[in-house]
Protein backbone atom coordinates (compact mmCIF):
# COMPACT_ATOMS: atom_id res chain seq x y z
CA UNK A 1 0.00 0.00 0.00
CA UNK A 2 1.28 3.35 -0.52
CA UNK A 3 2.55 5.61 2.48
CA UNK A 4 1.77 9.44 2.29
CA UNK A 5 2.67 12.04 4.97
CA UNK A 6 -0.55 12.82 5.30
CA UNK A 7 -3.65 10.90 4.28
CA UNK A 8 -6.25 12.72 2.40
CA UNK A 9 -9.71 12.92 3.93
CA UNK A 10 -13.30 12.95 2.98
CA UNK A 11 -15.15 15.77 4.98
CA UNK A 12 -18.62 14.55 5.17
CA UNK A 13 -21.49 12.97 2.59
CA UNK A 14 -22.26 15.05 -0.07
CA UNK A 15 -25.74 14.14 -2.10
CA UNK A 16 -26.85 10.94 -3.19
CA UNK A 17 -27.80 10.53 -7.19
CA UNK A 18 -31.22 8.18 -7.56
CA UNK A 19 -32.73 7.29 -10.44
CA UNK A 20 -36.77 7.03 -10.71
CA UNK A 21 -39.23 5.56 -13.11
CA UNK A 22 -41.81 8.32 -12.16
CA UNK A 23 -39.58 11.62 -11.81
CA UNK A 24 -42.99 13.62 -10.95
CA UNK A 25 -43.85 11.74 -8.40
CA UNK A 26 -40.86 11.08 -6.75
CA UNK A 27 -40.28 15.07 -7.05
CA UNK A 28 -43.71 15.40 -5.29
CA UNK A 29 -42.24 12.96 -1.83
CA UNK A 30 -39.17 14.64 -1.75
CA UNK A 31 -40.25 18.12 -2.02
CA UNK A 32 -43.73 18.26 -0.83
CA UNK A 33 -43.46 15.71 1.81
CA UNK A 34 -39.92 15.13 2.70
CA UNK A 35 -39.83 19.14 2.55
CA UNK A 36 -36.14 19.25 0.51
CA UNK A 37 -35.98 22.57 -2.17
CA UNK A 38 -35.55 22.79 -5.56
CA UNK A 39 -32.42 24.67 -6.78
CA UNK A 40 -32.22 23.23 -10.08
CA UNK A 41 -34.08 21.06 -12.86
CA UNK A 42 -33.68 20.10 -16.38
CA UNK A 43 -35.69 18.19 -19.07
CA UNK A 44 -34.63 14.92 -16.95
CA UNK A 45 -32.99 16.01 -13.29
CA UNK A 46 -33.83 17.89 -10.35
CA UNK A 47 -31.81 19.02 -8.19
CA UNK A 48 -32.68 19.47 -3.89
CA UNK A 49 -31.43 20.24 -0.67
CA UNK A 50 -32.34 20.96 2.86
CA UNK A 51 -33.16 23.71 4.79
CA UNK A 52 -29.38 23.70 6.60
CA UNK A 53 -27.40 23.21 3.44
CA UNK A 54 -25.27 25.63 0.88
CA UNK A 55 -24.44 23.41 -1.16
CA UNK A 56 -25.80 22.86 -5.08
CA UNK A 57 -27.64 20.12 -3.26
CA UNK A 58 -27.78 16.48 -1.50
CA UNK A 59 -29.90 14.77 -3.59
CA UNK A 60 -30.25 14.35 -7.12
CA UNK A 61 -33.74 12.64 -9.24
CA UNK A 62 -33.29 11.17 -12.07
CA UNK A 63 -36.15 9.43 -14.94
CA UNK A 64 -35.19 6.71 -15.91
CA UNK A 65 -36.33 2.87 -16.92
CA UNK A 66 -35.96 1.50 -13.37
CA UNK A 67 -35.37 2.46 -9.72
CA UNK A 68 -31.42 2.56 -8.77
CA UNK A 69 -28.60 4.24 -7.28
CA UNK A 70 -26.56 5.82 -9.65
CA UNK A 71 -23.80 6.86 -7.40
CA UNK A 72 -22.98 8.85 -3.43
CA UNK A 73 -21.03 11.87 -3.49
CA UNK A 74 -18.58 12.66 -0.71
CA UNK A 75 -17.05 16.08 -0.48
CA UNK A 76 -12.73 16.04 0.58
CA UNK A 77 -11.31 18.20 3.11
CA UNK A 78 -8.73 20.04 1.60
CA UNK A 79 -8.53 21.25 -2.59
CA UNK A 80 -5.35 19.01 -2.84
CA UNK A 81 -6.99 16.07 -0.82
CA UNK A 82 -8.63 15.38 -4.66
CA UNK A 83 -5.37 14.69 -6.81
CA UNK A 84 -3.76 13.11 -2.89
CA UNK A 85 -7.15 10.64 -3.51
CA UNK A 86 -6.54 10.22 -7.26
CA UNK A 87 -3.03 8.53 -6.29
CA UNK A 88 -3.49 6.80 -3.25
CA UNK A 89 -6.56 4.86 -5.10
CA UNK A 90 -4.75 4.61 -8.20
CA UNK A 91 -1.39 3.16 -6.16
CA UNK A 92 -4.23 0.93 -4.33
CA UNK A 93 -5.10 -0.68 -7.52
CA UNK A 94 -8.62 1.02 -7.72
CA UNK A 95 -9.68 2.49 -11.01
CA UNK A 96 -10.06 5.94 -10.61
CA UNK A 97 -11.85 8.68 -13.54
CA UNK A 98 -11.22 12.40 -13.45
CA UNK A 99 -14.72 14.08 -14.73
CA UNK A 100 -14.06 17.48 -15.63
CA UNK A 101 -16.68 20.58 -14.18
CA UNK A 102 -19.70 20.15 -14.48
CA UNK A 103 -21.70 23.41 -14.38
CA UNK A 104 -25.71 21.43 -14.36
CA UNK A 105 -25.16 19.82 -10.73
CA UNK A 106 -22.65 22.77 -9.44
CA UNK A 107 -19.15 20.56 -9.25
CA UNK A 108 -15.88 20.94 -9.72
CA UNK A 109 -13.50 18.67 -11.61
CA UNK A 110 -14.20 15.44 -9.34
CA UNK A 111 -12.89 11.47 -8.97
CA UNK A 112 -15.11 9.14 -10.41
CA UNK A 113 -14.75 5.11 -8.76
CA UNK A 114 -16.17 2.18 -7.90
CA UNK A 115 -16.42 0.17 -4.63
CA UNK A 116 -15.43 -3.48 -5.04
CA UNK A 117 -19.00 -4.24 -4.48
CA UNK A 118 -20.22 -2.32 -7.62
CA UNK A 119 -21.25 0.81 -5.44
CA UNK A 120 -20.21 4.00 -7.53
CA UNK A 121 -18.39 6.55 -5.54
CA UNK A 122 -18.28 10.34 -6.88
CA UNK A 123 -15.19 12.30 -4.80
CA UNK A 124 -15.40 16.47 -5.50
CA UNK A 125 -14.27 19.70 -3.73
CA UNK A 126 -15.57 22.47 -5.58
CA UNK A 127 -18.98 23.12 -5.52
CA UNK A 128 -21.76 25.79 -5.83
CA UNK A 129 -23.46 27.66 -3.29
CA UNK A 130 -26.55 29.03 -4.87
CA UNK A 131 -28.29 31.56 -2.81
CA UNK A 132 -31.66 31.34 -1.40
CA UNK A 133 -34.88 33.56 -2.93
CA UNK A 134 -35.75 36.72 -0.26
CA UNK A 135 -39.17 35.13 0.05
CA UNK A 136 -37.73 31.73 1.32
CA UNK A 137 -34.86 32.91 3.38
CA UNK A 138 -34.39 32.45 6.78
CA UNK A 139 -34.12 35.39 9.56
CA UNK A 140 -31.35 32.81 10.98
CA UNK A 141 -28.16 33.98 9.21
CA UNK A 142 -26.73 30.46 9.66
CA UNK A 143 -29.92 29.00 7.70
CA UNK A 144 -30.53 29.24 4.46
CA UNK A 145 -34.54 28.54 4.35
CA UNK A 146 -37.52 29.48 6.53
CA UNK A 147 -37.74 27.00 9.18
CA UNK A 148 -40.89 24.61 8.63
CA UNK A 149 -41.07 26.02 5.08
CA UNK A 150 -42.93 22.91 3.66
CA UNK A 151 -43.20 19.11 4.39
CA UNK A 152 -41.38 17.76 6.97
CA UNK A 153 -38.25 20.19 6.35
CA UNK A 154 -35.66 18.13 7.18
CA UNK A 155 -32.54 19.76 8.41
CA UNK A 156 -29.51 17.74 5.88
CA UNK A 157 -28.77 14.89 4.41
CA UNK A 158 -27.09 12.55 7.25
CA UNK A 159 -25.87 8.76 6.13
CA UNK A 160 -26.57 6.06 3.10
CA UNK A 161 -27.06 2.76 4.29
CA UNK A 162 -25.61 0.36 1.49
CA UNK A 163 -26.41 -3.44 0.86
CA UNK A 164 -24.08 -6.04 -1.05
CA UNK A 165 -23.54 -9.91 -1.58
CA UNK A 166 -20.49 -9.21 -1.09
CA UNK A 167 -18.50 -9.87 2.06
CA UNK A 168 -19.05 -6.46 4.22
CA UNK A 169 -15.86 -7.29 6.32
CA UNK A 170 -13.46 -7.21 3.29
CA UNK A 171 -15.35 -4.00 1.93
CA UNK A 172 -15.46 -2.20 5.36
CA UNK A 173 -11.55 -2.44 5.37
CA UNK A 174 -11.28 -1.07 1.67
CA UNK A 175 -13.66 1.74 2.84
CA UNK A 176 -10.90 2.50 5.42
CA UNK A 177 -8.09 1.47 2.94
CA UNK A 178 -9.12 3.86 0.47
CA UNK A 179 -11.32 6.74 2.19
CA UNK A 180 -10.22 6.65 5.75
CA UNK A 181 -13.94 5.55 7.05
CA UNK A 182 -14.07 4.49 10.86
CA UNK A 183 -15.71 1.65 12.05
CA UNK A 184 -18.07 2.67 14.68
CA UNK A 185 -20.34 -0.36 15.80
CA UNK A 186 -20.65 -3.62 13.49
CA UNK A 187 -22.53 -6.81 13.62
CA UNK A 188 -20.51 -10.05 14.46
CA UNK A 189 -22.14 -13.54 13.74
CA UNK A 190 -20.72 -17.10 13.66
CA UNK A 191 -20.53 -17.33 9.93
CA UNK A 192 -18.69 -13.43 9.61
CA UNK A 193 -19.36 -9.86 9.99
CA UNK A 194 -22.91 -9.28 8.38
CA UNK A 195 -22.64 -5.30 8.58
CA UNK A 196 -20.67 -1.85 9.99
CA UNK A 197 -21.38 1.76 10.39
CA UNK A 198 -18.48 3.56 9.78
CA UNK A 199 -17.67 7.33 9.72
CA UNK A 200 -15.07 10.47 8.81
CA UNK A 201 -17.25 12.51 10.74
CA UNK A 202 -18.68 12.59 14.65
CA UNK A 203 -21.26 10.85 13.49
CA UNK A 204 -22.01 7.06 14.37
CA UNK A 205 -22.21 6.54 10.56
CA UNK A 206 -22.00 8.52 7.36
CA UNK A 207 -22.58 4.93 5.35
CA UNK A 208 -23.23 1.55 6.48
CA UNK A 209 -22.59 -1.44 4.28
CA UNK A 210 -24.73 -4.69 5.33
CA UNK A 211 -24.88 -7.95 3.71
CA UNK A 212 -27.29 -8.77 1.60
CA UNK A 213 -29.48 -12.40 0.99
CA UNK A 214 -28.29 -14.49 -1.33
CA UNK A 215 -31.35 -14.02 -3.55
CA UNK A 216 -30.41 -10.84 -4.88
CA UNK A 217 -30.12 -9.68 -8.22
CA UNK A 218 -27.67 -6.96 -8.26
CA UNK A 219 -24.55 -7.58 -5.22
CA UNK A 220 -24.90 -3.49 -5.19
CA UNK A 221 -28.05 -2.27 -3.50
CA UNK A 222 -28.88 1.14 -1.39
CA UNK A 223 -31.05 0.02 1.83
CA UNK A 224 -31.60 3.74 2.60
CA UNK A 225 -31.16 7.16 2.53
CA UNK A 226 -31.57 9.31 5.71
CA UNK A 227 -32.13 12.72 6.70
CA UNK A 228 -31.74 14.03 10.04
CA UNK A 229 -34.19 16.11 12.10
CA UNK A 230 -33.17 18.17 15.05
CA UNK A 231 -35.43 15.50 17.71
CA UNK A 232 -37.74 12.87 18.38
CA UNK A 233 -40.54 15.05 18.20
CA UNK A 234 -39.70 16.11 15.05
CA UNK A 235 -40.04 12.45 13.55
CA UNK A 236 -43.31 12.43 15.38
CA UNK A 237 -44.41 15.17 13.59
CA UNK A 238 -42.81 13.72 10.31
CA UNK A 239 -45.19 10.46 10.85
CA UNK A 240 -48.19 12.61 10.58
CA UNK A 241 -46.95 14.61 7.74
CA UNK A 242 -46.18 11.05 5.79
CA UNK A 243 -49.73 9.90 6.66
CA UNK A 244 -51.54 13.02 5.91
CA UNK A 245 -49.72 12.81 2.88
CA UNK A 246 -51.55 9.33 2.31
CA UNK A 247 -48.67 7.48 2.66
CA UNK A 248 -47.94 4.25 5.60
CA UNK A 249 -44.50 4.16 6.83
CA UNK A 250 -42.31 1.16 5.68
CA UNK A 251 -41.41 0.73 9.74
CA UNK A 252 -41.44 3.11 12.62
CA UNK A 253 -41.44 5.53 14.42
CA UNK A 254 -38.30 3.51 16.72
CA UNK A 255 -35.49 3.53 18.24
CA UNK A 256 -32.47 2.22 16.79
CA UNK A 257 -29.34 0.04 19.12
CA UNK A 258 -26.64 0.89 17.19
CA UNK A 259 -26.61 4.94 17.15
CA UNK A 260 -29.53 4.88 19.63
CA UNK A 261 -31.36 7.42 16.95
CA UNK A 262 -35.14 7.74 16.97
CA UNK A 263 -36.17 6.21 13.33
CA UNK A 264 -39.18 6.46 10.65
CA UNK A 265 -38.44 4.51 7.21
CA UNK A 266 -40.54 5.73 4.17
CA UNK A 267 -41.08 4.88 0.68
CA UNK A 268 -41.23 7.08 -2.16
CA UNK A 269 -43.95 6.21 -4.14
CA UNK A 270 -42.81 7.00 -7.46
CA UNK A 271 -39.60 4.63 -7.03
CA UNK A 272 -39.77 2.88 -3.81
CA UNK A 273 -36.75 4.58 -2.60
CA UNK A 274 -36.55 4.09 0.94
CA UNK A 275 -35.70 6.93 2.90
CA UNK A 276 -34.93 7.02 6.96
CA UNK A 277 -36.01 10.51 9.16
CA UNK A 278 -33.64 10.03 11.43
CA UNK A 279 -32.86 12.26 14.71
CA UNK A 280 -31.18 11.99 18.23
CA UNK A 281 -28.20 9.47 18.71
CA UNK A 282 -25.07 10.15 19.79
CA UNK A 283 -21.54 11.51 18.76
CA UNK A 284 -17.97 9.98 18.88
CA UNK A 285 -15.48 12.45 19.74
CA UNK A 286 -12.92 9.64 21.14
CA UNK A 287 -9.56 9.62 18.59
CA UNK A 288 -9.20 5.97 19.87
CA UNK A 289 -12.76 4.82 19.90
CA UNK A 290 -13.01 0.88 20.11
CA UNK A 291 -15.70 -0.37 17.51
CA UNK A 292 -18.87 -1.21 19.51
CA UNK A 293 -19.21 -4.70 18.65
CA UNK A 294 -23.58 -6.72 18.63
CA UNK A 295 -23.38 -10.55 18.49
CA UNK A 296 -25.59 -12.53 17.04
CA UNK A 297 -27.70 -12.56 20.22
CA UNK A 298 -28.34 -9.05 19.86
CA UNK A 299 -28.90 -8.61 16.59
CA UNK A 300 -32.72 -7.50 16.98
CA UNK A 301 -32.10 -4.93 19.65
CA UNK A 302 -28.66 -3.58 17.74
CA UNK A 303 -31.22 -2.77 14.61
CA UNK A 304 -34.60 -2.03 16.99
CA UNK A 305 -34.42 -1.42 20.46
CA UNK A 306 -38.12 -0.98 20.64
CA UNK A 307 -40.72 0.05 17.83
CA UNK A 308 -41.84 -1.99 14.68
CA UNK A 309 -39.46 -4.45 13.10
CA UNK A 310 -39.20 -6.32 10.13
CA UNK A 311 -35.95 -8.61 11.61
CA UNK A 312 -36.76 -12.10 11.38
CA UNK A 313 -34.05 -13.81 13.61
CA UNK A 314 -32.52 -17.43 12.11
CA UNK A 315 -30.78 -19.84 13.55
CA UNK A 316 -27.81 -18.98 11.81
CA UNK A 317 -27.58 -15.12 10.85
CA UNK A 318 -25.29 -14.87 8.13
CA UNK A 319 -27.18 -12.27 6.34
CA UNK A 320 -29.62 -9.55 6.89
CA UNK A 321 -32.98 -10.09 7.32
CA UNK A 322 -35.17 -6.94 6.59
CA UNK A 323 -36.54 -6.08 3.20
CA UNK A 324 -34.83 -4.30 0.63
CA UNK A 325 -36.18 -1.90 -1.93
CA UNK A 326 -36.95 -2.65 -5.35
Amino acid sequence: MATYRYHPEIAKLGAAHLVTPDLDKSLWFFRDVIGLHVVARTENKVYLRADLEAEHHSLVLEAGDRARLDHVSWRVRRPEDLESFHDLLTENGNEVTVQPADAEDGYGESLRLQMPTGHRLRLYWDVEKPAVAEADRSVLLNQRYRSWHHGISVRRIDHVNLWTTHDPEANHQWLTDNLGFKLREYIQTPGGRIGGWMSVTPLVHDIALMKAGPHETTPARMHHLAFWLDNAADVLRAADIVAEAGIKPDQGPGKHGVSQAMFLYVRDPGSGHRVEIFSNGYLIFDPDWEPVEWGVDRIATALTMWGPTDYVPHTDDNVMNTTTEA
